[in-house]
């Protein structure tokens, strides 16, 4: 009991201490980054069926654009420690920046569904180093108030959800899917400007390691082939190369067991309760968090009739969930630890998925359907950022950029797989499947990323106290 007043009054003291404001400046930049990502990811989400219309591309071909993107954005995330301990932070945030805001005018330019999701690989691989180091620096800036300063510099970047469905409904209804990567541009430019300014000079403070090539060169192609395969499994390329994949992640893990301080990844992070169920939540959570962003704007325009503008504005209530709750996280881990919110989130979002089944056996309710996103980003904004901080309150300092890395990557694998293996399930559906649960294709599609939910739900029970961490 002792213990626990002392945690609160700690937790108190925390929450009313007044920060530098160069830290503010440093998670301004950060932000702008996880918002650039964000703002991407979700517009294009809301638009592959418009995108899969206009290029005449099938289903399973076309959302490739955010699998893709996605996929390159992890094979990227072992290189971020290396790369961070070479060039240092800023640089390679400002690498980074030119490069995403180059590959988004490609993406713009492209010709064909290929050479979109070919520019979207370009893309995907900077854009995926700007959200770790986004984090990374707001952590190192932040200390102990991560949680309470991470809250609030979120709320920018939960624009994203209620932004973007909204941006993406307005320019394919007055104009070309194109200006969907184009609108990147300002922000881009916005953020690489902010970062000259106000990123401290940070190369001289690493010493740079060797890169594990043989990890990189198994982990890379092990993930690709393990995502691709899913998609084809129905020939036999899709067989062996989700089962060569499957060979190459085990070659990696035996070998990196072996490495240890030289491995690509620490995988001795794992052997810390806290920061295996972290992780394992956070791939769940990821995953979910893209399935569902696919599975429900295609539900609209598909399955509802509805117009891409008004899809968007339909979409609005799900970001305005997670900008309600983001803020809040900081006092709600003070007064009640990360654990129980976590929980809580998990299950609200869980109820809310299992709503979606109803919504589409008996259709579409406009202001139900409101009230459903609305509690599922209540629910998804209060599992992140409260196990992040789970994670890294098990790790010492000088291991947080390996740990940094190790969790990003777990997260970020969980988006393609679970959008890839929920794109699949439609698809099948779609084609004449017959459902055992006598269901149609949306119900049943919206019945497995509940399933997805629980299992996630079931992940976060396993979180330990902070002060177990």
């Amino acid at each position: 009991m002792k213990e626990a007043q002392t945690s609160s009054g700690q937790s108190a003291k925390l929450a009313t201490e007044t920060l530098d404001a160069s830290v503010w400046k440093i998670v301004v930049v950060a932000m702008l980054g996880a918002l650039l990502a964000q703002l991407d990811a979700t517009i294009v989400n809301v638009s592959l069926s418009s995108l899969a219309a206009d290029l005449h591309a099938p289903l399973a071909t076309i959302q490739w654009v955010t699998s893709g993107y996605l996929l390159a954005l992890t094979l990227a995330l072992p290189l971020n420690g290396w790369l961070i301990e070479r060039i240092g932070a800023k640089a390679l945030y400002l690498w980074c920046f030119s490069v995403f805001t180059i590959s988004s005018a490609l993406c713009g330019l492209a010709w064909s569904a290929n050479s979109l999701i070919g520019f979207r690989l370009l893309q995907g691989a900077s854009g995926g180093l700007l959200a770790p180091m986004a984090q990374m620096m707001t952590k190192r800036a932040a200390g102990h108030h991560f949680t309470r300063i991470a809250g609030y510099a979120a709320l920018p970047v939960m624009l994203g959800p209620v932004l973007g469905p909204v941006i993406a409904g307005a320019i394919l209804h007055y104009g070309s899917w194109r200006w969907l990567f184009l609108v990147n541009f300002p922000v881009g430019v916005l953020a690489f400007v902010l970062a000259v300014r106000f990123l401290p000079n940070d190369g001289e403070e690493y010493t740079a390691r060797k890169l594990d090539w043989t990890g990189l060169l198994l982990l890379s192609p092990g993930l690709a082939l393990v995502l691709f395969g899913p998609d084809h499994i129905a020939r036999p390329v899709g067989v062996m190369a989700t089962v060569a994949g499957a060979l190459l992640l085990l070659a990696f893990l035996w070998v990196e067991k072996r490495k240890g301080d030289d491995a690509l990844i620490d995988l001795r992070l794992f052997r810390r309760r806290a920061f295996f169920s972290a992780s394992v939540t956070q791939f769940l959570w990821n995953g979910v968090m893209f399935a569902g962003q696919m599975l429900v704007p295609l539900f609209l325009i598909q399955a509802c009739g509805q117009s891409p503008a008004m899809m968007g504005w339909m979409l609005a209530p799900l970001g305005l969930g997670m900008m309600i709750t983001t803020p809040l996280l900081g006092f709600l881990t003070g007064r009640f630890d990360e654990r129980p919110v976590a929980i809580a989130g998990a299950f609200f979002s869980l109820v809310s998925t299992l709503a979606l089944v109803w919504q589409a056996t008996h259709g579409l309710d406009e202001v139900v359907l409101a009230a459903i996103l609305f509690v599922r980003g209540m629910g998804m904004g209060a599992v992140g950022l409260p196990v992040v901080s789970l994670a890294y309150a098990s790790i010492e300092k000088n291991a947080l950029p390996m740990a940094t890395t190790t969790l990003n990557i777990v997260q970020r694998i969980g988006g393609p797989t679970l959008t890839t293996l929920c794109a699949l399930s439609l698809s099948w559906a779609l084609q004449g499947h017959v459902s055992h649960f006598g269901l149609d294709a949306w119900a049943e599609a919206f019945l497995g990323l509940a399933v997805l939910h629980a299992f996630m739900a079931l992940a976060t029970v396993t979180l330990p106290h902070a002060r177990e961490a």
